[in-house]
C-alpha cells in the first residue's frame, strides 16, 4: 500500500483550519462529516476495533519516530510543525499525533438491543463516562435525545476513552422514536420506585432493557418518565442528596449486567 505524505508549513492551510475547528468546536464534526482524535490510547482503541482513519496527523519531531502501525494506518499522512500541532491540540500536553475519521452513518434504532437513553445530559465528561460504562457492561446502543451533549465532540471522545468504537450511537433522537423499542425502559429517581439492590434481589430487573438517564439538574423529563416500566432508586446511606449522573449510570448498568451472569 502506497502511503501519501504531505508536509504543511502554512498556518493558513485550509485543511489545518478545518482541523482546528474539529479540535475546538464541539459540533464542527456535524458540518464536516468527520472527527478528530489524538493520542496513543484513543487511536490505538480505534485500530483494535478495525476502524481505519482517513488521515493521520503527525508533528515534525514525531514523524521520524512514529511506529509503523501509526504510519500505515491511514492512506494519507500529514506532517506539520510542532508549534502547529500544539495550536490544534486540545490536551495540556499535546500527543504529537492523531487521526481524522469519517463520521459513521447514523444507524437505525434496534428495537431489542440493550440501550442507554440520554435525556439532555449536557456535561461532556458525564456523557463520555456513561458511554464508557455502557460499553463495559454490554449496553451497545446509545440513544441521545435532543439536547444531549454532542457525542462525537472532542471532550466526549476523550472522556469515553475509546468506548465510541464499540457502540452504536444515535444523536438528536425524538422522544416519539422510543416507541420503536421492544423492551422495558427503566428510569432512575432520587425519590421514587424500588431500591436498586432490592430490585436485583427480587429479580425485578429485566434481562434486556433501556436505562434512561436525565439532565444533571432536572433529571428525566416527565414525558420520558411516563414511558418507564420501572422506577429505581439507589440507596445512599451516607445521606447525599443525589449522585452524579455518570456515577448513577455505572451503578445501574453494572446491576443490569449481573442479571444475565452465571451465579
Amino acid at each position: 500500500m502506497t502511503i501519501q505524505v504531505q508536509h504543511i508549513t502554512s498556518r493558513d492551510n485550509t485543511f489545518l483550519k478545518d482541523l482546528r475547528r474539529l479540535s475546538q468546536d464541539n459540533t464542527a464534526y456535524r458540518k464536516q462529516g468527520r472527527f478528530w482524535v489524538e493520542g496513543d490510547h484513543l487511536c490505538r482503541a480505534a485500530l483494535v476495533r478495525g476502524v481505519q482513519p482517513s488521515v493521520g496527523i503527525f508533528s515534525e519531531s514525531f514523524w521520524p519516530l512514529a511506529p509503523v502501525e501509526w504510519a500505515q494506518a491511514a492512506i494519507k499522512n500529514i506532517v506539520i510543525p510542532d508549534a502547529f500541532f500544539h495550536d490544534i491540540s486540545g490536551l495540556e500536553s499535546p500527543a504529537s499525533m492523531g487521526f481524522v475519521f469519517d463520521l459513521p452513518q447514523s444507524a437505525a434504532l434496534q428495537p431489542q438491543m440493550a440501550s442507554v437513553i440520554l435525556d439532555r445530559v449536557q456535561d461532556a465528561g458525564n456523557v463520555g463516562s456513561i458511554l464508557r460504562s455502557a460499553s463495559a457492561f454490554g449496553f451497545k446502543q446509545i440513544i441521545a435525545l435532543k439536547g444531549t451533549a454532542a457525542l462525537w465532540s472532542p471532550k466526549v471522545l476523550r472522556a469515553g476513552m475509546g468506548a465510541h468504537w464499540g457502540l452504536q450511537l444515535m444523536e438528536g433522537v425524538l422522544l416519539s422514536e422510543l416507541d420503536k423499542l421492544d423492551m422495558p425502559i427503566l428510569v432512575t429517581s432520587s425519590h421514587r420506585g424500588s431500591y436498586l439492590h432490592q430490585a436485583l434481589q427480587n429479580k425485578e430487573l429485566p434481562t434486556t432493557c433501556a436505562w434512561a438517564l436525565g439532565h444533571e439538574g432536572q433529571g428525566v423529563s416527565e414525558a420520558l418518565e411516563a414511558l418507564a416500566s420501572l422506577h429505581v432508586r439507589i440507596a445512599q446511606p451516607g445521606g447525599e442528596e443525589s449522585l452524579n449522573v455518570a456515577a448513577a449510570a455505572a451503578i445501574c448498568l453494572h446491576a443490569s449486567a449481573t442479571v444475565s451472569l452465571p451465579a
